[in-house]
């Protein structure tokens, strides 16, 4: 059985999909401690003034060290419905925001309590578009190591690559105004190419997966 250890993390970069294509199990390390300045409570996406940096708030704020498992979300401000606003703002005409708008929108008004399970249902939602079927088990207890057979995408898996150069290349809104912006979560991808998604991720396997 092929499996990977990830980082429990929201709307994935694109990168991170493509390692995840072929494998029978993502197995959820909800161990780890938190890191601030990770995608482990943020997103990035496009926007008309450049790169737009989504950041899920947490209780106690984000220099806290604990476990996943033990995060929580904030909601003193309704930062679900600035994101909502955020992504409509940017990506209203692109080809096929239209396709997800409704069970996105849906998304964005749960209100979870825990960091990891905000985090589980963001990658099930995208899971659910791209018509993909591993399965996933959760790891309680952090372990440094893996053997090699393991691939372990908690660090090197999630990590943005910030140059463009040998990123396959899709049109992206505001391409025109800002430059192509690599390796955005995959809701900038899917709102580019909707149900071929799947098939450029696959085409580019090997380009994409040597963005982590």
């Amino acid at each position: 059985m092929s499996f990977v250890i990830s980082s429990v993390i929201p709307f994935p970069p694109i990168s991170w999909w493509c390692r995840v294509l072929d494998v029978e199990k993502v197995c959820w390390d909800t161990g780890e401690h938190f890191q601030k300045m990770s995608y482990r409570n943020r997103y990035n996406l496009a926007s008309a003034n450049g790169l737009l940096k989504l950041s899920i708030p947490l209780q106690n704020g984000r220099d806290q060290r604990a476990p996943m498992s033990a995060i929580n979300i904030s909601y003193d401000q309704n930062w679900p419905l600035q994101h909502w606003r955020s992504i409509v703002s940017a990506y209203n005409r692109s080809p096929y925001f239209e396709y997800y708008q409704s069970s996105l929108e849906a998304f964005f008004q749960l209100r979870p309590i825990r960091l990891v399970d905000y985090n589980l249902a963001a990658v099930a939602w995208v899971k659910a578009q791209l018509k993909l079927s591993f399965d996933e088990d959760v790891v309680n207890d952090y372990r440094k190591d893996y053997p090699d057979a393991i691939a372990d995408l908690r660090t090197d898996g999630i990590k943005a690559r910030e140059s463009a150069v040998g990123f396959p290349v899709y049109q992206q809104v505001f391409s025109d105004r800002i430059g192509f912006l690599p390796n955005l979560s995959i809701l900038d991808l899917l709102f580019a190419e909707g149900p071929l998604t799947l098939d450029r991720l696959k085409k580019n396997r090997d380009l994409l997966c040597g963005h982590t």
